[in-house]
């Protein structure tokens, strides 16, 4: 029967030698005898078990569990559990990593539109991100008013030219007046804008924000802090009325 050394099973298990004298000292992977000069050797049982560990390490599991495996007198009740323990936990690592890659992503992609990097700029994408599933709702929202809104407009233009009956339009003009004024008031209550001259989050005036141009993410503004005037990025805000 093949007897193999240190050096020699490492070699056929593509570790090092160090590891597997990690294993012995464990109790994993004791050698089945010792030589005359006091050198371990390893029958093809234990490289068997060798193989075996160097698979379940290779699925992640620890050095712990797989003692623990090997302790049993019923290791088949035991494996199931170590492994469903496992792959939970590297679905854990997978959703975590999947995080951290959608955030670095992110961050990639809000700096292609910005010209001047600056340090404060990532705290600036980090308030933008953070913000965005409030600014979605928000953006829901005002979507779900506009909607019937805008069915009524083209439906009360379609009874005038069509038909002939004008008073439903003149109904939706005095409806959409004060619709334009609550949709504005709304979107000035739930956002607020980060200044990319001093990165301050404000809130501005109800008057400038009305009348600034503007694009879906960013609003023509003067910052209250520098005074800089040009589009600022717009942020969410709390139900405190503080920037988030």
């Amino acid at each position: 029967m093949s007897k193999y050394t240190t050096g020699e099973i490492s070699k056929l298990c593509c570790v090092s030698v160090r590891t597997v004298q990690y294993y012995d000292a464990r109790g994993i992977l004791t050698p089945s005898e010792l030589s005359e000069g006091g050198r371990r050797l390893y029958s093809e049982e234990d490289l068997k078990k060798m193989k075996i560990i160097c698979f379940l390490r290779q699925a992640g599991l620890s050095i712990s569990s797989i003692g623990q495996l090997f302790s049993e007198t019923e290791p088949e009740k035991v494996i199931s559990i170590l492994l469903e323990q496992q792959k939970k936990e590297v679905q854990s690592t997978i959703a975590e990593q999947q995080k951290q890659l959608e955030i670095l992503e992110q961050i990639q992609s809000s700096l292609k539109f910005i010209e001047h990097f600056s340090v404060e700029t990532i705290g600036d994408i980090a308030h933008i991100m953070k913000s965005k599933q409030k600014l979605r709702k928000v953006r829901l929202i005002m979507t779900a008013a506009a909607i019937p809104a805008g069915i009524a407009e083209w439906g009360s233009i379609f009874l005038w030219i069509f038909h002939g009956i004008w008073w439903p339009f003149v109904l939706y003009t005095l409806f959409a007046i004060p619709f334009v004024v609550w949709s504005l008031d709304f979107s000035w209550k739930n956002v607020s804008y980060i200044c990319p001259q001093c990165h301050t989050i404000f809130k501005p005036g109800k008057r400038e924000f009305f009348f600034a141009r503007h694009t879906l993410t960013t609003r023509k503004l003067t910052c209250p802090c520098c005074g800089h005037k040009g589009f600022c990025v717009e942020t969410g805000t709390d139900e405190t009325g503080k920037a988030e």
